[in-house]
């Protein structure tokens, strides 16, 4: 997750051409629309600026409920990641539009508020820079709810969260525990739960005296997928359907392993994130509760392949993944 702003034309360049491996990139100075590109799931979808979004409808009551604070503006100013991890959160083919799952969730969430979606692309560390300084108002962008970012933040669940494990096309091993990463080297963005999880069941190797994980950390997926490519990591572990689109793209790489975040038997949850005690978290968890009754947040999953992480209800603050 997570690049540095201002590098719009390299990471959609990256982007397209990993979503588009199998058509070949659109030249992104031609002006001519990229074909669609397909999930892993086989799902058509829609690379342009043109995105014709599901749309929801105001609820009164609901709108009602949001701090002054926030909708004195009638704007939500939401903060998103740096668009490098299709179907998540990705540029589109006119270098400055961020699509993907997390936008359209967001911008369904800003429509029942009665609130006009503001976006902000910005790296993953300042992502919570900007709600901790009141700069921001709600990230939709594949946050984990944790119990240590619980301490500063309040969530409202919308999606569940599968972590995954992508090696070379012609990789013999498969993840199906702590185990099968000791003695490997493993690529992963510092500061995410990705790391937390290696670095958990790197401790279990070790204290089983197996050998340790070599964890190697990227903050691009060019350097991350370079790393991959010349064999300097075995393996990289990211979100789940990041991991599942490149693999289904480009055809070099593989998925030899999910997990849920938690590594273990708690099933982990993406969240809507808020600045604790803020008063948006209620507002957010019924809008999210409204969208996923009226059959838009379904549309939305299954427009970019997602409906296997798909959730009942939005809960607020439910148990995170531990501290590590």
């Amino acid at each position: 997750m997570r690049n540095v702003p201002g590098r719009a034309a390299a990471l959609t360049t990256l982007s397209c051409c990993l979503a588009l491996a199998a058509t070949g990139c659109a030249d992104p100075e031609s002006g001519k629309d990229a074909p669609p590109a397909k999930a892993a799931d086989g799902t058509r979808m829609n690379l342009t600026a043109d995105q014709n979004r599901v749309r929801a409808e105001r609820v009164a009551a609901i709108a009602g409920s949001v701090p002054e604070s926030v909708r004195k503006d009638g704007v939500l100013d939401i903060v998103n990641l740096a668009g490098t991890e299709p179907p998540l959160s990705f540029y589109a083919n006119d270098n400055r539009t961020v699509i993907g799952a997390e936008p359209d969730l967001a911008t369904l969430v800003a429509d029942v508020l009665g609130l006009k979606p503001r976006f902000h692309t910005v790296s993953w560390e300042n992502i919570f820079i900007g709600l901790d300084s009141g700069k921001y108002e709600l990230a939709m962008t594949n946050v984990t709810v944790t119990e240590e970012r619980k301490e500063k933040y309040d969530f409202a669940t919308y999606r569940a969260d599968e972590v995954a494990f992508e090696a070379p096309r012609d990789a013999d091993w498969t993840v199906r525990g702590p185990e099968d990463v000791a003695g490997r080297t493993i690529a992963v963005t510092p500061g995410t739960n990705q790391e937390q999880l290696l670095r958990t069941w790197d401790r279990e190797n070790r204290a089983k005296k197996r050998k340790p994980v070599t964890v190697k950390n990227f903050q691009n997926p060019a350097d991350y997928y370079l790393a991959l490519g010349s064999g300097r990591v075995d393996a990289y572990l990211g979100p789940g359907p990041a991991g599942a689109y490149h693999a289904a793209a480009g055809g070099k790489t593989k998925v030899i392993g999910t997990f849920s975040s938690s590594g273990g038997g708690l099933e982990g949850r993406i969240g809507g994130t808020v600045r604790k005690g803020n008063g948006l978290a209620a507002p957010l968890a019924k809008a999210l509760n409204a969208v996923m009754a009226d059959g838009t947040y379904t549309k939305v999953l299954k427009r970019w392949g997602l409906q296997a992480e798909a959730l009942q209800k939005s809960e607020i603050n439910p148990p995170g993944i531990p501290k590590s």
